[in-house]
């Protein structure tokens, strides 16, 4: 299908049918079925450069400097397969290129045509590491569940859609490990990292690096062996674990001191988390590793007490709460 950028008056980039717009804020970026509108013979506007795509990307993320984009790169859908393939040089390149490449994943999947053992007769590998290189490396935040999600719906009923979305999901991202692995991110990381599903290549790479340097630092084996020892515990606890912790129910020391240490953890962390700060958030983090010791040494978890037994897992619950903020750090023992 046949879409158009046209470069209009405003400073930005738009495509006159379903289109594609690169604003001087922000941009909003939807590839659909061309043939809409428009002044041309064929639903564009007359004099746009013209470019072959169905899919989409959706509206959001912050894509700075995009004033005054234009449709030279238009090429940009060839760009960016495997590592150290050349990248689209402008954002609508980036947009193209990605939507080109979604278009191409959900079809082909769709219609059952899924790569086997080393065959790949449709080089989806080449297509998903495009997509994730684009996105990682031009720092552009897209949801890519939200965009498959679109994808599927402008085949309608020429694809299969049951599942679809997460099956090419999961493939984009199963590209990532081999990803780090070249990188020598250790496995552990980006398990640590997958194991909360972010759908955002640009955040799962934030996390990634975070917790790559979480791992070196001295906390990072203890507070990784108590945050596994803290989900078994949790995974067997019996009833449901309250949400707040009982001040009154704190009866040890240490577990009074590991409360204390949380609840500073969680005001410290909470603005940095937001700002998607992972690695200053593990750092902040890895000043519990003292109170977390101190706890498991000197207080019974499954105390006789059931409300004082239900109280110490509401806390431990906390503390797996603040580091699943950036990843199951538990994975990387």
């Amino acid at each position: 299908m046949n879409v158009a950028i046209d470069s209009g008056g405003g400073g930005g980039a738009y495509a006159k049918t379903t289109g594609i717009a690169v604003t001087p804020g922000g941009y909003t970026v939807v590839v659909g079925a061309a043939g809409t509108g428009g002044s041309g013979g064929n639903g564009t506007s007359g004099g746009a450069s013209t470019f072959n795509t169905t899919s989409m990307i959706a509206a959001g993320g912050n894509l700075n400097g995009a004033g005054g984009t234009t449709a030279a790169s238009t090429g940009g859908t060839k760009f960016a397969g495997g590592a150290g393939a050349e990248l689209p040089s402008t954002l609508t390149g980036a947009a193209v290129a990605v939507a080109d490449k979604l278009d191409t994943l959900v079809g082909i999947f769709g219609i059952g045509m899924l790569p086997t053992g080393s065959k790949d007769p449709y080089a989806l590998r080449r297509a998903a590491l495009g997509v994730l290189r684009i996105l990682i490396e031009k720092q552009l935040d897209l949801d890519l569940a939200e965009a498959i999600e679109f994808a599927i719906e402008q085949f309608a009923d020429k694809v299969k859609a049951e599942g679809l979305g997460l099956q090419v999901h999961d493939f984009i991202f199963d590209r990532l490990r081999a990803r780090y692995e070249d990188e020598g991110v250790d496995v552990a990381v980006y398990q640590a990292v997958r194991a909360l599903s972010p759908t955002a290549p640009l955040d799962f790479d934030q996390r990634v690096q975070a917790v790559q340097a979480f791992r070196a630092r001295s906390e990072a084996a203890a507070l990784a062996a108590a945050n596994k020892r803290v989900s078994n515990l949790l995974g067997k606890f019996d009833g449901e674990v309250p949400e707040v912790v009982a001040n009154a129910l704190l009866v040890e020391p240490a577990e009074q001191a590991l409360a204390q240490a949380v609840f500073v953890a969680a005001q410290a962390v909470a603005p940095l988390a937001a700002a998607r700060q992972y690695r200053e958030t593990l750092e902040q983090l890895a000043s519990l590793r003292e109170p977390v010791d101190a706890f498991f040494e000197a207080v019974l978890v499954n105390a006789d007490d059931a409300e004082v037994r239900a109280n110490r897992y509401a806390l431990l619950a906390q503390l797996r709460g603040l580091f699943l903020g950036v990843a199951d750090i538990s994975l990387l023992g």
